[in-house]
């Protein structure tokens, strides 16, 4: 059973940096692509950050430059690094991965950005 767990979210004030992990098992997580979404209040759910099993990583327009996603594929771990935090980055952060055609989300992660 896949099972993915976040950690790491908080309250930042705007400029401020978090960085989030997400642990994974239940997979044979250096063969999986991995993803950071994120939802905030009132929005879908979007992608934020993707980094594929070898390693190359997308962005969503308004993270680049400020977020980094990282993988340990010997601890299965996926992480964010996120600076120069905004309020608009303020949401429910999730972890996936879709395996076989079906997708697996962790818990979240709340991150709140704010003075």
């Amino acid at each position: 059973q896949v099972h993915l767990v976040e950690s790491g979210g908080g309250l930042v004030q705007p400029g401020g940096s978090l960085r989030l992990s997400c642990a994974a098992s239940g997979i044979t997580f250096k063969l999986y692509t991995m993803d950071w979404n994120r939802q905030a209040p009132g929005k879908q759910r979007e992608l934020v950050a993707r980094i594929s099993s070898r390693g190359t990583t997308t962005y969503e327009d308004s993270v680049k430059g400020r977020f980094t996603i990282s993988r340990d594929n010997a601890r299965n771990k996926v992480y964010l690094q996120m600076n120069s935090l905004k309020p608009e980055d303020t949401a429910v952060y999730y972890c996936s991965t879709d395996r076989g055609g079906s997708v697996y989300w962790g818990q979240g992660t709340q991150v709140t950005v704010s003075l």
